[in-house]
């Protein structure tokens, strides 16, 4: 947190360094991200990403979408146009904040270069078919994402949410891996708090859940001394092996 002098902020635990929310899928044949967080570029530097063949959105908040400018590197490297997915109205806002990203007569390889394709139902993307999640949170709904393979439902994403309904419940039901949006301990209007959270990951009977989107308010080794089992605390650089 800029300008704060908190434990959390001064700790020396690496998983207490949060950057903005994203996620990087990699199936062996067409990885992907979900969300270009603001923070993208030093990511993706970081854990020496070098293609990415899609993005999946949640929604259109600044922190979720302001990396989409670093893209223009994978456009590059891939030598075509990047294809995106998301609800429509936030391809309808990314349009508008990055005309520039859209424009079909674009041609130059360095230019971020993208297709976008608005999505309801369930689609394919490499070996997986991935399945939107309709969750509310505040004014606007966010888009989980539900990545299954050969029947299997190997993870759930909902990073923005200050419910689930019973329908989404009922689509991530046994999970293998819940990644699950579990703000702070307090109430807040817009996102799930901790308890809620792990409410959650039992009534969908998931085999791991990591909580994400997490304030500085209380540190990782904190967070994690509270949960019960089978629930833990994501940090920046977690791998996940769904196997």
């Amino acid at each position: 947190m800029i300008g704060c002098r908190c434990p959390v902020c001064l700790s020396p635990d690496p998983r207490d360094r949060r950057t903005r929310a994203s996620l990087y899928v990699d199936d062996g044949v067409f990885p992907f991200l979900i969300d270009t967080a603001t923070d993208l570029r030093s990511q993706c530097l970081r854990e020496g990403i070098t293609d990415v063949g899609a993005v999946l959105y949640t929604h259109h908040h600044a922190d979720h979408i302001l990396g989409l400018d670093d893209l223009r590197r994978f456009c590059e490297l891939r030598q075509e146009r990047l294809p995106i997915y998301g609800p429509a109205m936030t391809l309808e806002i990314l349009a508008r904040m990055f005309p520039y990203a859209f424009d079909a007569k674009a041609q130059a390889a360095a230019y971020v270069r993208l297709l976008p394709y608005p999505v309801e139902n369930a689609f394919p993307l490499g070996k997986l078919t991935v399945t939107p999640l309709p969750v509310p949170h505040g004014q606007v709904t966010t888009f989980g994402y539900l990545l299954e393979r050969d029947g299997r439902k190997l993870l759930a994403y909902l990073s923005d949410c200050q419910a689930v309904p019973e329908e989404i419940l009922s689509a991530i039901r046994s999970v293998e891996v819940l990644i699950i949006d579990g703000l702070r301990d307090e109430p807040h209007p817009t996102h799930l708090t901790t308890q809620q959270a792990v409410k959650v990951a039992r009534r969908a009977d998931a085999r791991q859940t990591y909580l994400t989107h997490l304030t500085h308010h209380k540190s990782h080794r904190d967070r994690e001394a509270d949960l019960p089992a089978g629930i833990a605390v994501a940090f920046d650089g977690l791998k996940i092996a769904l196997d």
